[in-house]
């Protein structure tokens, strides 16, 4: 697509860049984040863990596969606003049901094409994430900046996303219950539970200990989710009543929470870690995976000492903590997404080892 510059993102130290806008026309200031994915454009719009955040996709050509209902990772596009370098809007797939653009102008996502995407991409990796507002080209700079300032992104993001009442995932021959909780959950977590014969309850982020002992879960799975970890401390409270009674399984955010649980201490990343291309050590085996990322903020190394965890996977660019595990509980978490890995097996084992964990219960 080639029209005229119409809309603008306005960085909150001042910088412009300007570009065409697709999806809803509408003004929004978010979290500026990238994204280094070659695919998957349409898993990130509705990841409830992109919640407030503007998605710069450093891959170039974004929409030419369109959109397939079933791929949705939610029902809703939760990502705040979408910034790509070039945009297809005709696109070409047999199971493509709506263009890129036709499913953000219904959820109302701003978006826009036509800015140089390497080079925001370098301003936030060397300056760090910042807000941003993505407006109308006309709009005045220092109107934008005063916007900018008085506008302020929600703390407790997870409740944004999370359900209100508790649902459920059914599979044919289950074997097993699993109770998830809803820091910000995708389909495709739940469907890697339920192709290995688990019935899922998916609950809020702030069930009670009490109420999750109702339900009498063979193991519990605690979800992905937007935001920090230290605003959801009713999740770090259910970790706490639970753990060592239950099997436990924790997924990005919930890696955050079940370390805050065990006394951990957790620190904003520059830039954080998203794309499905980094390649993480497992320090059991030695092997290197790579996997999907998607978090801001990462387990403190040094604050593990004493905790009882033990550090089972880091990352091989910059040494930060991957996963940990605390046998005497039966609790493992990874920091990665497992169901969106490039190599399936992947996915097996941190499932499978939770299944065998409830097996062995």
């Amino acid at each position: 697509m080639e029209r005229r510059n119409d809309c603008k993102i306005v960085l909150e130290t001042g910088e412009v860049y300007e570009g065409v806008h697709f999806g809803a026309k509408v003004e929004r200031v978010c979290e500026l984040v990238f994204n280094t994915s070659v695919v998957g454009y349409q898993e990130i719009i509705s990841d409830p863990t992109y919640a407030n955040q503007a998605v710069v996709m450093t891959y170039p050509i974004i929409g030419n596969y369109g959109i397939t209902d079933e791929d949705n990772e939610t029902k809703n596009a939760h990502v705040g606003a979408l910034i790509v370098r070039d945009y297809n809007d005709l696109p070409s797939n047999f199971r493509c049901t709506k263009t890129l653009g036709e499913i953000l102008e219904d959820s109302g996502v701003p978006a826009i094409f036509g800015p140089d995407t390497r080079q925001l991409t370098r301003r936030i990796r060397d300056g760090g994430e910042c807000k941003a507002i993505i407006t109308d080209i006309d709009t005045p700079i220092e109107e934008c900046l005063e916007k900018i300032r008085n506008t302020a992104l929600p703390e407790n993001r997870v409740a944004c996303v999370s359900c209100r009442k508790k649902w459920f995932r059914r599979t044919e021959h289950s074997r097993y219950n699993v109770v998830a909780v809803d820091c910000g959950i995708k389909n495709s977590m739940l469907r890697s539970l339920c192709k290995r014969g688990c019935n899922v309850t998916v609950v809020p982020y702030n069930t009670t200990p009490e109420e999750i002992d109702r339900i009498a879960p063979d193991g519990v799975f605690i979800s992905n989710g937007p935001g920090s970890p230290e605003s959801v401390p009713e999740t770090v409270a259910l970790i706490n009543g639970i753990k060592g009674r239950y099997p436990v399984f924790a997924v990005c955010l919930g890696a955050q929470l079940a370390a805050i649980s065990y006394g951990a201490r957790i620190k904003k990343m520059p830039c954080g870690h998203r794309g499905g291309n980094h390649s993480v050590r497992n320090l059991e085996t030695g092997k290197l995976e790579t996997v999907a990322q998607n978090h801001g903020y990462v387990i403190d190394k040094a604050s593990l000492k004493g905790t009882g965890l033990k550090i089972t996977h880091e990352n091989v660019f910059d040494g930060s903590v991957e996963g940990v595990e605390c046998k005497k509980d039966r609790l493992f978490a990874v920091q990665y997404h497992p169901e969106s890995v490039a190599v399936p097996k992947t996915d097996n084992y941190l499932f499978d080892k939770f299944v065998s964990l409830m097996e062995e219960k």
